[in-house]
């Protein structure tokens, strides 16, 4: 039975996967300034957002969080699937690279987001699915289990977490250039289902550990209860980013009719909702 992750100094893979986020947020940083450089207008916030998530995520591989070691296995889940990848997608990081690189290179990377793969996988529903429909298979199977006997598997399993995160954000926010950007409703019923489903796996680990497992019952109810509320709070971030989103493109669908019936006289017909 599993009744502990392993602690001590942070492992090969640790270590490896920090250096790969170190390296990805200078990366970013040195694009970003590049642009300002050469005059072009880049929002430092964003770089702050790249920043804290990459920051996120050293910190999930590299420290071992406070707590059980459920709770601290959760803590990790909850920054690495869910907090980092909102906080990377706000940066808006294929936007910054189709600006920065040169046309050959933008060429390529407009090819792979056009590609099929991308399309399917760009789908909202799908995005959900992968993410949520991964922790469920995680949880509720022999595979927690597993994987802390096997560090490999361990390892791809939090890279599936980071990767599913990554992509549902992206798609419900859809903030850098897809395929097809899904609209509104069906964005927002993606993240209903998610959370929704999200917070039923969260009470089932409060009642039932994962199969296979000896954990204490105030460890167990301590991570469930990360799980539900940490998940809660990025859900409404998300959920924040939709709605302007929305209020954005109905302010300009408004200044788009202002223009079309200014030199006619008569009212958009959005103002005769108010007479």
């Amino acid at each position: 039975m599993v009744h502990q992750h392993g602690g001590g100094q942070p492992g090969g893979a640790a270590l490896l996967a920090a250096a790969f986020a170190l390296g990805g947020g200078v990366a970013y940083l040195l694009a970003a300034a590049r642009l300002r450089r050469r005059g072009d207008r880049w929002p430092f916030v964003r770089d702050l957002c790249f920043a804290a998530g990459t920051a996120v995520l050293v910190a999930a591989v590299l420290v071992t969080p406070p707590g059980g070691p459920f709770t601290a296995h959760m803590t990790q889940h909850v920054a690495t699937g869910m907090v980092a990848p909102l906080l990377l997608v706000l940066a808006r990081p294929i936007t910054l690279a189709l600006r920065f690189l040169p046309s050959g290179g933008r060429r390529r990377l407009l090819a792979v987001l056009r590609s099929r793969p991308v399309g399917v996988l760009a789908n909202p529903p799908v995005a959900a699915l992968l993410d949520v429909g991964g922790l469920w298979l995680l949880y509720r199977t022999p595979l927690f289990t597993a994987a802390h006997e096997r560090p490999w598997l361990m390892a791809l399993v939090h890279l599936h977490v980071f990767a599913a995160g990554l992509l549902f954000s992206a798609v419900v926010c859809s903030l850098d250039p897809l395929p097809r950007r899904p609209g509104v409703v069906l964005r927002s019923a993606a993240l209903i289902g998610a959370g929704g489903a999200h917070a039923v796996l969260a009470k089932t680990l409060y009642a039932t550990p994962p199969p296979g497992t000896g954990l204490a019952p105030g460890d167990l109810s301590a991570a469930a209860e990360l799980m539900y509320y940490g998940g809660d709070l990025v859900e409404i971030a998300l959920a924040a980013v939709i709605g302007l989103q929305w209020y954005a493109a109905g302010g300009r669908r408004l200044a788009r009719e202002g223009r079309r019936t200014a030199g006619t006289g008569e009212p958009p017909a959005s103002a005769s909702y108010g007479q």
